[in-house]
């Protein structure tokens, strides 16, 4: 009876109810005031500044007189972002460098080229001016860039020592310093291909060669022509021409018209085309290419402009043949440019057999 009473008590009922419950709470109560205590013990995360981050070569022989970027910084474990500085630049002979210390206009890309802009100004409205380092370090990036603005008239080039440098990385959790970093440009060369030493400037040949040619044959001989130099000639550093002339054993021009299967319209990049019986010139924006980006009027990797000449003719047999005259090239100078192909030992046949 006491027990059965006691059952039906409600507050009896009760009362088992808050022991029930008395040790989860406390349980509860404890892991909030553990949860709390142990925020509270956490350290705040930080930023490193890892010992593996480095950069993979810390010499840099960049060509005065064209755009050269260098992306050899490896992050490693360090924390993003991190900020770069170059710091005390100084020559070789630990002189002040104002070269490298002060800021000079530079001509950059505000929009993207495409390499089917239909005009010169059309390219130029997507240029404009900046004021930058000549030889710089991208902010976040690590990044160098020498602009094509340096030059050797005012720039130490090898066989100079050149330049030390440092360069200061940092992040909220610290700074680290990459010492004695050089720098040793090299001189001007202002057309490719060249037989110019990019050290003494000077050259050991007046011409080079085409890129590769086929089934031109002497008119004189009938055999295949082999013998082909090329030419850059810069009449004037103000304008912004390309021509293209060919020259016969006696120096006497060859009309470019004798190359019929040329597609002169897409030859290059470039506008205002007059073509006369000696030469084919173009309106164009240098440097040539303009970028690295491929485009119909360069080679694969972007890095040079192409050009192909061809003509055809009936050989013998009733045969027709092809022949092609291709260079690749570069020029990073702006002026008035002639690219002369010259045939030194026999003329090409341009006739019927």
């Amino acid at each position: 009876m006491t027990n059965f009473n006691r059952l039906k008590n409600p507050f009896h009922k009760s009362t088992l109810m808050r022991k029930r419950f008395k040790l989860p709470l406390a349980v509860i109560a404890f892991g909030v005031l553990l949860i709390t205590s142990c925020d509270k013990l956490l350290p705040d995360e930080r930023e490193s500044v890892a010992k593996n981050s480095s950069f993979t070569q810390d010499l840099y022989t960049p060509t005065l007189g064209r755009a050269t970027l260098y992306n050899t910084f490896n992050v490693g474990n360090s924390t993003q972002p991190l900020t770069f500085k170059i710091i005390n630049p100084r020559t070789y002979s630990g002189e002040a460098a104002p070269e490298l210390t002060d800021v000079f206009p530079v001509k950059v890309w505000k929009e993207s080229y495409t390499g089917d802009e239909t005009s010169f100004e059309e390219i130029e409205k997507k240029r404009g001016t900046e004021m930058h380092h000549l030889f710089e370090i991208r902010e976040h990036s690590g990044q160098f860039v020498m602009w094509p603005e340096a030059k050797s008239s005012f720039v130490h080039a090898q066989p100079d020592s050149g330049y030390i440098f440092d360069v200061e990385m940092s992040n909220s959790g610290g700074r680290r310093y990459f010492r004695n970093m050089r720098l040793k440009p090299y001189r001007e060369i202002p057309v490719e291909p060249t037989t110019q030493s990019p050290v003494t400037g000077q050259t050991t040949f007046i011409g080079t060669g085409p890129s590769s040619w086929s089934n031109i044959f002497g008119k004189r001989s009938g055999q295949l022509i082999y013998n082909i130099d090329v030419v850059f000639h810069k009449i004037s550093d103000e304008g912004h021409s390309l021509s293209f002339q060919f020259y016969d054993t006696l120096q006497n021009p060859i009309n470019p018209k004798k190359f019929n299967l040329t597609d002169w319209a897409h030859l290059v990049h470039g506008f205002d085309m007059q073509m006369t019986d000696t030469a084919v010139t173009y309106q164009v924006a240098y440097p040539i290419p303009l970028t690295n980006l491929k485009t119909k009027y360069t080679t694969t990797d972007g890095l040079k402009a192409h050009v192909a000449f061809s003509y055809d003719r009936m050989g013998f047999g009733d045969r027709r043949v092809v022949a092609n005259l291709q260079l690749n090239f570069a020029i990073y100078e702006p002026g008035q440019w002639q690219i002369k192909f010259l045939f030194l030992d026999d003329n090409p046949n341009f006739d019927d057999e």
